[in-house]
């Protein structure tokens, strides 16, 4: 048995990088493949567990780093692979909150963000990032601790805007403060602690604060899972009914994107809306019109109520009459501003009517 713990430690020591770079990408593929949504209980459960035995590895490499923790002999052998394990969970939960901003955000709006934790992901496999001081990890680990009361919070409270993103602040700020208090008690040198662990939290703190007030923080847990422009939406049954010129072959357009305005036609817009269940709030359908002159102008702000629990999400439509030819552009919005998604769309007006129309159903 010794032996062979002897091979696997030589094995790992001669294949550190690669190894440290299958276990990141087996992180971010296993969250690929298990992706839950927001408010799943066991998804919840396992981003605490993983919290807690990063935090755990973390806290311990601190104090060993600073002479105030010995491994004990028994766990040497598993201690030298921490890192691997460290990889693992740091991949597993960038990806992890990396795929739900995505799902959350227009990546007009957030591609800023999601680019920043895209690119820290990588940033985790640099043979520096590995080597340096702990403190670029304890960055990433408070991002993590963030990302989960980012998405948890709202969750909780049923809406979004910026009580939960200050409680969500608070929260990381007081585990921070929490860890710090833990540390102190073992370390005297208050200098490395400021400095390996108060610092690189709090860079990361006002990076967030900024960041959401610019409007690059994405407002999960709502996504858009469908929305188009259409000619007609009819609710019957429970069911809504949109009708388009569009047949189906432009697959890259949903509806009439490039809307042909015969006399009387009114311009259709239709969203589903993905929110956890008990969630209630309200979105902005926020309408634009691009000027030749002055560019993109705001037309119409369109509030519409959601609530949540319905797993291929809430559906909901709006509707204009006055219009002018041109390109338009619809961004659905949350009550503080950010984009949660947006559609672009062409209007060409016709004063003849078309007899031979034909409209193509669909049923959502």
């Amino acid at each position: 048995m010794e032996k062979i713990k002897n091979r696997l430690l030589q094995f790992y020591e001669a294949n550190e990088t690669k190894l440290d770079i299958l276990f990141f990408l087996g992180g971010f593929f296993f969250d690929v493949l298990t992706l839950s949504d927001v408010d799943d209980i066991l998804g919840v459960a396992q981003q605490v567990a993983y919290l807690l035995i990063l935090g755990s590895i973390l806290y311990f490499d601190f104090l060993g780093r600073h002479g105030a923790f010995q491994i004990p002999k028994r766990l040497e052998r598993i201690w030298e692979y921490r890192q691997l394990a460290l990889h693992f969970l740091l991949g597993s939960l960038l990806s992890l909150y990396s795929l739900f901003f995505l799902k959350s955000a227009s990546l007009w709006s957030s591609i800023v963000f999601i680019a920043l934790l895209m690119g820290l992901m990588v940033a985790n496999e640099f043979k520096r990032v590995r080597e340096s001081e702990i403190n670029i990890k304890i960055g990433l680990y408070v991002i993590c601790v963030f990302s989960f009361f980012s998405i948890l919070v709202p969750v909780i409270l049923g809406f979004v805007g910026i009580v939960p993103f200050l409680l969500s602040i608070l929260l990381t700020g007081s585990t921070l403060y929490g860890v710090y208090g833990l540390l102190k008690r073992k370390i005297s040198d208050n200098k490395a602690l400021l400095r390996g662990l108060a610092a690189p939290g709090a860079v990361v703190l006002v990076l967030f604060f900024a960041f959401y007030f610019i409007g690059w923080i994405p407002p999960v847990p709502l996504s858009i899972q469908n929305m188009g422009i259409y000619h007609m939406i009819e609710k019957s049954e429970g069911n809504y009914i949109v009708s388009s010129e569009n047949s189906g072959w432009m697959f890259w357009h949903t509806g009439d994107q490039d809307f042909i305005a015969e006399p009387n036609d009114k311009i259709y817009f239709f969203a589903q809306i993905f929110s956890p269940a008990r969630f209630s709030d309200s979105v902005i359908l926020h309408w634009y019109f691009k000027d030749p002159k002055t560019g993109w102008q705001t037309t119409d702000r369109i509030p519409m109520n959601i609530s949540g629990g319905r797993k291929s999400g809430y559906r909901g439509f709006a509707s204009k009459q006055n219009y002018s030819e041109g390109k338009w552009r619809i961004s659905v919005e949350t009550t503080d501003g950010r984009e949660i998604g947006r559609i672009y769309f062409n209007v060409t007006k016709t004063p003849e009517i078309n007899p031979e129309r034909t409209f193509y159903k669909t049923i959502y």
